[in-house]
């Protein structure tokens, strides 16, 4: 409980916040991008003790929309997050986060649900205990469930109702995984979600996201002795095992790729998606670099303001207005990469064609050595960025410690990209076009293309 005394200390000490500024900033030389992991009260943690004055810590349990039970289940339990525990109501839970300053946040993803914070570095005490509670002791109460998290679930449905692109990405990974990984991140308007949801369901699954096998607690801006303390001290109530029919219930399984093609009208726009099997996220167990560097190489979308860029896609648009990316999704255990272009539907179907070309010249080994050496320093770039980027390592790593104990650690990918050859870039864009593809159209579909149109296997 936060007592009126330690406010008034925590007031006092924004007064006089210099001197912790300073003893914090001289600390830089100490500072480390590399992750310190270990486990405290039988929980993964992981932390590194970057320079500065701030901590961001969070919760990244393997809860995300892979491993749901019903439709809809992650969404709500990610909305339920900070609405109210056993000890603290949620209005008092807003008020003493504002009284010290910090931001609140959760979110998901296909395979983690995510629940943070970011505050000043001396208020880590409180900040762990605020977890342990949202992971131990939340009130899944059902007027909270109707009054406020189904009506921001309908909002993020309408959300991916309304964009081409969400639904020909979430189309793709259907496509590619079926169940599992290809569950929509967003319930679909085809997913009947509100005959699953309520608040005892959303309740039952904590049981299972909230237990201690199946979430790690990773901080930045944090001394891991620190971590350690709080994390023994109030994470001791937390579940040490999910019941038993829950983990019979929850599907774990290897993915498997599977392709075909998918085309949905839509009037508000046109989007392709062309996706192939890719690769894991370093953590995991099916990491191949050169599928990163293979993304890159055939890019899209400039990094250079003003400019279309020169990666092989960008000079493939059939128009100004036609926008082409090519990403690596990466995940515990497989991952896709996609090329998307949006626009008007001529232009989608041209770009398209086009894309399919670059990919077959890659293979064939027509391509520019000087090319691909461009494409593994972007490639090197874009994974260390990301890694230094603090919400997204705190995800990375805390979905490695989930799924292997291992953490992302930045000087490894760079090594592994390092060590890309020509020949794997071109062998892996062979590969590629040899798999079935997972092709989805959404918009136009008198214009946009088929699969066979772009001699794609489906």
């Amino acid at each position: 409980m936060l007592s009126r005394s330690v406010l008034r200390r925590g007031a006092l000490r924004c007064q006089f916040a210099q001197p912790v500024q300073k003893r914090y900033l001289a600390e830089a030389a100490s500072g480390s991008f590399q992750y310190q992991t270990g486990d405290a009260s039988g929980v993964k943690i992981a932390s590194r003790d970057l320079a500065g004055p701030t901590t961001t810590l969070a919760l990244v349990a393997k809860a995300g929309t892979r491993y749901q039970l019903l439709p809809g289940l992650t969404e709500g339990l990610e909305k339920f997050a900070f609405r109210g525990t056993e000890r603290r109501s949620a209005l008092r839970i807003v008020r003493e986060s504002e009284l010290l300053g910090a931001e609140l946040e959760s979110y998901h993803s296909r395979e983690n649900l995510v629940i943070g914070a970011k505050f000043l570095r001396d208020d880590l005490p409180y900040f762990v205990e605020l977890l342990a509670e949202v992971a131990s002791s939340t009130k899944y109460l059902p007027h909270v469930y109707t009054e406020e998290v189904l009506p921001l679930i309908q909002l993020a449905h309408k959300k991916f109702l309304a964009s081409p692109k969400a639904i020909a990405l979430s189309s793709a990974h259907s496509l590619a995984f079926h169940r599992g990984l290809g569950t929509p991140v967003s319930p679909a308007s085809s997913t009947p979600y509100t005959k699953y949801l309520a608040a005892d369901t959303i309740e039952y699954f904590s049981q299972f996201a909230y237990a201690k096998p199946n979430f790690a607690i990773v901080a930045n801006g944090a001394e891991h002795a620190d971590l350690s303390k709080w994390v023994n001290e109030f994470f001791g109530g937390v579940s040490a095992k999910a019941p038993e029919d829950l983990l019979q219930s929850v599907r774990d399984k290897q993915s498997k790729y599977y392709g075909g093609e998918e085309r949905i009208a839509h009037g508000s726009g046109n989007s392709l998606v062309l996706a192939f099997p890719g690769s894991s996220s370093f953590t995991g167990g099916f990491y191949k670099p050169e599928i990163q560097v293979l993304a890159s190489l055939l890019g899209g979308k400039s990094n250079i303001k003003w400019s279309s860029g020169f990666s092989l896609l960008s000079k493939a648009a059939a128009s100004p207005g036609t926008s082409v990316e090519t990403k690596s999704a990466i995940y515990s255990d497989a991952g896709l990469l996609y090329i998307n272009v949006n626009g008007t539907a001529e232009n989608v179907s041209a770009t398209a064609i086009e894309a399919v070309k670059t990919l077959h010249s890659i293979a064939g080994g027509k391509i520019a050595a000087e090319d691909i050496k461009k494409a593994k320093a972007a490639a090197k770039f874009q994974e260390l960025e990301t890694g230094q980027d603090i919400s997204a390592g705190l995800e990375l790593t805390g979905s490695g410690l989930i799924h292997g104990s291992k953490a992302y650690q930045l000087d490894e990918t760079a090594k592994a990209i390092d060590g890309v050859t020509d020949a794997q870039v071109k062998a892996a864009a062979k590969t590629l076009l040899e798999s079935k593809a997972s092709v989805s159209a959404v918009g136009d579909l008198f214009l946009l293309p088929y699969a066979e149109d772009l001699g794609l296997k489906v």
